[in-house]
């Protein structure tokens, strides 16, 4: 089940660091895999199904990637305005800026940490889904004037 903004505490909460990749940690991401599945998403952090631990799954393709305890370590100065959406915000899109192109470090679920630069939609998806780690969603994006004129549907 996908926490939303509306019924949840746990998604303004900043995630725990995951000290060694477990049985427990894999089944974890086993569950992630299938709610991402059956939500149709391109990624998810756990978070977003009640669970306070730094893992995110970035969709390219047909293939899931697992971050676990990941990191930005570089952005580029290049930037694009795109729109989002996101399983927790249902009927909600906000158009954010972000960098293009990102260097990363992470953990795999063999427990070995690696690093990568990583860009385009893959790069958007992972910065994405890092905010739920530290409790930020897409409506911290929107401007309290444009809070405001969606609320009272004013164009």
């Amino acid at each position: 089940m996908i926490e939303t903004e509306k019924n949840s505490k746990i998604l303004r909460k900043r995630s725990k660091k995951i000290d060694e990749v477990t049985d427990e940690v894999k089944d974890l991401v086993l569950k992630m895999e299938k709610v991402m599945d059956q939500e149709e998403g391109i990624g998810l952090a756990a978070p977003q199904i009640g669970e306070l631990k730094r893992i995110i799954l970035v969709r390219e393709g047909d293939q899931s990637d697992c971050f676990i305890n990941p990191i930005i370590l570089e952005k580029s100065k290049e930037k694009d305005l795109l729109e989002e959406g996101c399983l927790s915000c249902p009927g909600i899109s906000v158009e954010i800026e972000r960098p293009v192109e990102i260097r990363i470090r992470a953990t795999n679920l063999d427990g070995e940490e690696f690093e990568s630069e990583i860009e385009g939609l893959k790069a958007r998806v992972f910065q994405h889904e890092t905010d739920h780690l530290d409790g930020i969603l897409i409506t911290d994006y929107i401007s309290l004037l444009s809070k405001i004129k969606k609320f009272l549907r004013i164009k």
